[in-house]
């Protein structure tokens, strides 16, 4: 009775981690279909896919030797790095990356989660919320006695983007205590947004326990809210309160099928929790979760716009690797191999009103590191059906050790 009640979650855990698992004999390219590789476009760890102009954005480092040795989520800490990162704008119509120009901007920025939002007092910009993994410099210079002040000073960049134009201009910076390893960001406004912190623990033994046990759910999503975008500090008129708890790693985060619905990842399980906020309370409220059979990382949803009442295609998207496990060994080596998996799942109907969804959950592509090595985020862009034939989209997928972003047709 022990053994069968332990096989379960012990299998599935594997399962996750890819213990058992090794790329297929051929390596699956989307179906075989056209396939695209983006150039300039290096450890983008993060994709938002803008609808209104057709353009994806990102956030990417312009070499690739310096994440190999700093780079806190991964426990990269041999710093400090002076590195500056960049932000890009990918046309899927001419599979073109095209950099902004920073102002007001000379960094150190070492990428990683990014958000974009609509400029309430603009219809032609947007703010670029992008998460910066700074050296804590105190650290450095208190000698080798201080193992108790943190290596890294994770802080928030914001940024402000005219639609059309090749600059960004850097509003402000946002740090606070509660901002302890952030990973990723859901904006509600220019003052108001949700970022995950991955881990309790930065470095060290305890780090390992948190992605090991599944029972160590010491992570948590934190809400900010600023009191003015006009700070030369990045502490001044920065509040944040916890809004939710008791998640393993919660990782990623992305945007719903509507708007007030929030999408978590916890990568290390392999789980995508569907949420909803609380304006009231700043809160957030776990809704339902989907289960996966690899680690995932940022959730995206596509919106089919050639839907119809009998055909649907719409659904969510998460990337993961194919064998989460071997990252110990591959974190900090730039010669390294890490397959990856992308997922496609959308509920079935409902067999009854209120009832437990049901979920129809794909593999759409999957790689043995050769083309792609990593992939923590996967997008969706729309391709125009043609008559008779069924619909297809674009597929672009990146990862936070990957060369370039790629870009394959899948069929939907």
């Amino acid at each position: 009775m022990l053994v069968a009640t332990l096989y379960g979650p012990v299998y599935r855990r594997l399962t996750v981690l890819g213990v058992l698992r090794k790329a297929t004999d051929e390596v699956r390219l989307a179906e075989q279909q056209a396939f695209h590789r983006i150039e300039d476009t290096m450890q983008c760890e993060d994709l938002h896919y803008y609808t209104p102009t057709n353009q994806i954005f990102t956030a990417c480092e312009d070499s690739v030797l310096p994440r190999f040795k700093w780079f806190p989520p991964l426990g990269n800490l041999e710093g400090p790095v002076d590195s500056t990162g960049s932000i890009h704008v990918i046309d899927p119509r001419t599979m073109k990356s095209t950099r902004l120009a920073f102002e007001n901007f000379a960094g150190p920025l070492v990428t990683h989660g990014i958000e974009v939002l609509d400029d309430p007092d603009s219809p032609d910009a947007v703010y670029i919320f992008v998460v910066n993994h700074l050296p804590n410099m105190v650290y450095y210079h208190a000698g080798p006695h201080s193992q108790e002040i943190p290596k890294a000073r994770s802080q928030v960049e914001l940024f402000h983007h005219i639609l059309g134009t090749k600059t960004a201009r850097h509003v402000r910076s946002i740090r606070h205590p509660l901002i302890v390893t952030p990973n990723d960001i859901i904006a509600e406004s220019p003052l108001s947004f949700y970022v995950t912190n991955d881990h309790f623990y930065r470095d060290g033994f305890k780090r390992h326990i948190e992605d090991l046990f599944p029972a160590a759910k010491w992570s948590n999503i934190v809400h900010v809210q600023l009191d003015s975008l006009e700070s030369e500090q990045a502490e001044t008129g920065v509040d944040a309160k916890v809004a939710l708890t008791g998640l393993q790693n919660n990782n990623g985060l992305g945007h719903g099928q509507s708007k007030g619905e929030l999408l978590i990842s916890s990568a290390i399980s392999g789980i995508m929790y569907r949420g909803r906020t609380n304006p009231e309370t700043r809160n957030i409220s776990i809704v339902d979760e989907v289960h996966f059979d690899s680690s995932i990382d940022n959730p995206s949803y596509y919106t089919d716009p050639y839907r119809t009442s009998s055909e649907d295609a719409s659904g969510y998207v998460l990337a993961g690797l194919l064998r989460c496990i071997d990252l110990a060994k591959t974190h900090a080596n730039p010669n390294g191999k890490d397959g990856v998996m992308v997922w496609y799942t959308r509920p079935k109907a409902a067999k009854e009103e209120g009832g437990v969804v049901e979920w129809e959950t794909r593999l759409i592509f999957e790689d043995d590191g050769t083309n792609i090595r990593s992939s923590s985020t996967a997008l969706l862009v729309p391709i125009e059906p043609k008559p008779q034939e069924k619909k297809k989209a674009w597929l672009f997928v990146t990862g936070f050790v990957s060369e370039s972003v790629i870009a394959v047709e899948v069929l939907l």
